[in-house]
Parts: C-alpha cells; sequence; structure tokens
C-alpha cells in the first residue's frame, strides 16, 4: 500500500483524472442523449445503471489490456492491395466499427428531427425504445469510447490500482452530471442538435485512430493503414476540441442573433 502512495503515483492519477476527463466528455453527451430514446419514467434509471455497469466493464476491460495488450498489439490481417494496404489489430477493428457505428447514430437521429412534424411526436417517439435496449447500447458505446482513453492511460503509467482509481472517479463524475446535461438538453433542444454533430466528428476521429492503430502498437509506420493509396490519417486532439468550440460558438452566436431578430419584430409590431 505503501508503494503506492508515492508522488509519481499521485500526479499520474491527477493527471490520469484530467485526461478520463477531457476524452470523457464526448461519452457523457452521448449518454444524456441515448438515455432520452428510453421511456421517461425509466431514463434516470438508465443513465444510472448504463453508466455502473459500464464503467465496471472498463475496469475489466483495463485489466485485461494491461495483462494482454502484447497480445492484442499484433496485427492478425496485413493488406497490401490496390485498393487497403496495411495492417490490422484488435484496436483497429474496435476504432473502426465503433467510428461507424456513432456516425450511423448520429446521422439516424439527425434524419429523425428532420422528418418530425411536430415537437409532441418527437417526444413520443424519443421515449420507443425498451430501458434494456438503451442500457446496452450505452454500456457497449461506453466500451468504445473507453478504448482510447484505456490506451491513453495505460501509455502514462502501468499500475493496475491507479488506473483502477482513475477509471472509478471519472465514473462517479458522469454519475454526478449526467442528469444535469440531460435536463440542460431538454430545456435547449437545439443544443442536441450541436451534441449529434459532435457525436458525428467523433466517429470521424475514431476511424482515423484505426488506420494507425497497428502501426503505432507496433512501431511501424508501414503498417498504416492506407484507402487507395491515401493513410487514414487521425484527426489531432487539438483539431476535435477546436472544431467542437466553434460549433458551439455558431450556436451561441446564431441563438442571440434569433433573439435580437425576434425583439426587433416584437418593437415592430408594438408600433404598428
Amino acid at each position: 500500500m505503501a508503494d503506492l502512495l508515492t508522488l509519481e503515483n499521485l500526479g499520474n492519477l491527477l493527471m490520469l483524472c484530467f485526461l478520463q476527463a477531457v476524452l470523457g466528455f464526448d461519452n457523457l453527451l452521448y449518454i444524456s442523449i441515448e438515455s432520452q430514446r428510453a421511456p421517461v419514467a425509466q431514463q434516470r434509471a438508465v443513465r444510472f445503471w448504463g453508466i455502473i455497469i459500464a464503467v465496471a466493464l472498463r475496469v475489466i476491460l483495463l485489466f485485461a489490456m494491461v495483462n494482454l495488450i502484447d497480445a492484442l498489439a499484433d496485427p492478425f490481417l496485413i493488406l497490401n492491395n490496390d485498393y487497403i494496404s496495411g495492417g490490422i489489430n484488435f484496436a483497429t477493428v474496435v476504432f473502426l466499427f465503433g467510428g461507424i457505428f456513432i456516425m450511423y447514430t448520429a446521422v439516424k437521429e439527425i434524419s429523425h428531427m428532420l422528418t418530425v412534424h411536430h415537437l409532441s411526436n418527437d417526444i413520443e417517439n424519443k421515449s420507443g425504445k425498451s430501458a434494456a435496449k438503451v442500457i446496452a447500447l450505452i454500456v457497449f458505446m461506453n466500451l468504445i469510447f473507453s478504448f482510447d482513453s484505456v490506451l491513453s492511460a495505460i501509455a502514462i503509467t502501468d499500475v493496475f490500482p491507479i488506473l483502477a482509481a482513475a477509471i472509478l472517479l471519472s465514473g462517479l463524475a458522469m454519475l454526478l452530471l449526467a442528469d444535469g446535461v440531460t435536463r440542460f438538453l431538454e430545456k435547449n433542444r437545439m443544443y442536441e442538435v450541436l451534441g449529434l454533430f459532435i457525436l458525428l466528428i467523433v466517429g470521424v476521429v475514431l476511424i482515423g485512430e484505426a488506420g494507425v492503430a497497428a502501426s503505432h502498437a507496433m512501431h511501424d509506420d508501414e503498417l498504416a493503414l492506407k484507402i487507395l493509396g491515401y493513410p487514414l490519417v487521425p484527426m489531432s486532439k487539438t483539431t476535435f476540441y477546436f472544431a467542437v468550440i466553434v460549433l458551439f460558438a455558431v450556436e451561441i452566436i446564431q441563438s442571440g442573433y434569433r433573439r435580437k431578430l425576434d425583439a426587433e419584430r416584437m418593437a415592430q409590431q408594438k408600433s404598428h
């Protein structure tokens, strides 16, 4: 126990908690949006149990990754043809299918919003999934989202208790913030659209990570995925958060401009 209470481990724990908070924002956003698809009376329970189960599975995933990282890093398939070339390992598959699934989810929900004719119908439709199905989706996507944070955490330290503590603390933070984020999205419906576009970008980020998963694991640039001769390059975290900030700035400016126009219309109607 005394070996764990060192300045190095404390510094690593603080860094990991910060990392989990930064990388977990998109995860929390997905949980808040997806939980609204469950029956209204069960939405809070869905968020609670979805996060609890997902965090428990994340600790199990972390334990497996710490012990099997070398086995998971080896490419099980190396492609070399005119269409696709590069190595594919377990991380490649997780990032690729996770990114595609997230993009599909975001596009599907955005399309649904465009086809809804009445707000009441929208609310009714959003409660159409069973609680068990929504929890399963939250748990599954939490594991997809957590893969990059787990890999990043292992790069900082290999002390399992420190890694597990950081994940448990991030799970507690998600439990405390999930209801607040959901209430905010319910009161500000336009930010749900913004959240779906952020998820769309997250899908692109994960697909980009798939392109270099095998090459980074094996430290071999020849294993980087190329499609039609073009490398599948990941988006940097700086670019991702800059894009998110720009989206929020655009929404805030549009909302302010919309309120200004409404105020001018009201003033014109009163003058007439």
